[in-house]
This record gives structure tokens, sequence and C-alpha cells, in this order.
């Protein structure tokens, strides 16, 4: 079974990834395949660079091939990435064609991006269930 992550909830990424997901995907113990974890809000915080979860799922998705992704707005907000929302206008109205927006002071693999982004990621080998924490 193949599964996609959506951090939204507050402390999902601290509490639900980094106590009880992170340590079981360590340990081999998950029992499916991860295939991406999109982070949002407050949760983009556990990619900063040197964030102990962070290092932790950094190491896990490199060895693992898991898609790490920071919502775009979300983190350009917070300070981890700079440019502009990738499908939005700062004003709120949809793009055409993507903005530049990158990474900043996360740890390795991490991507800014949003829905389509995420699809297009996953689009050749799609999860099977996607579940929001």
């Amino acid at each position: 079974m193949r599964v996609a992550y959506v951090f939204t909830t507050p402390r999902a990424a601290s509490y639900k990834l980094g106590q009880m997901i992170l340590p079981q995907l360590e340990a081999g113990t998950h029992r499916v395949r991860v295939l991406a974890m999109f982070f949002f809000d407050d949760n983009v915080f556990v990619l900063r660079r040197g964030d102990p979860v962070g290092e932790r799922l950094a190491r896990v998705a490199q060895d693992q091939g898991i898609l790490l992704m920071a919502c775009d707005s979300c983190a350009l907000e917070r300070g981890l990435a700079r440019g502009q929302p990738i499908w939005c206008e700062p004003g709120g109205t949809g793009r055409r064609e993507p903005a530049a927006c990158e990474p900043v002071d996360t740890v390795d693999g991490v991507q800014v991006g949003c829905f389509p982004d995420l699809y297009a990621a996953l689009q050749g080998d799609p999860p099977d269930y996607v579940l929001s924490l």
C-alpha cells in the first residue's frame, strides 16, 4: 500500500510525525510505503535546517525515496522560502505560469510547492491513500 501524508492540523508534524510515524519509518515497522509528505501552516517548521525531527526525516526521506514538500505560501510566510507563491498571485488570483519559489534554510531534499506541484510529482506513482493529519 502506498500513502501520502498531508500535515494540516497544529502539531501534526512535531507530534504525530515526530513521535509516531517517523520512529516507525526509522525502525522499518510502518508497514506502508510513504510516497510523499506535504506540510502546511506551522508544520513547515519541522523542515528547518537543524530541527531534530526535520534532520531525522530528511535522512529517512533520502533513504526511502519520500518526497518532502512544504506549502509555498506557508514557507514564504515563515521565512523558509523565497520568491512568490507558485500558482497564485499575491492578491489571490490564479497564475497560468508558475512563479519562482525556492526553499531557504531547510533540511536537505525539501521542495516548496502547491497542490498542482504535488499532483505532478505523484502522477507517475500515485498513492492508494492520502491521509490528512
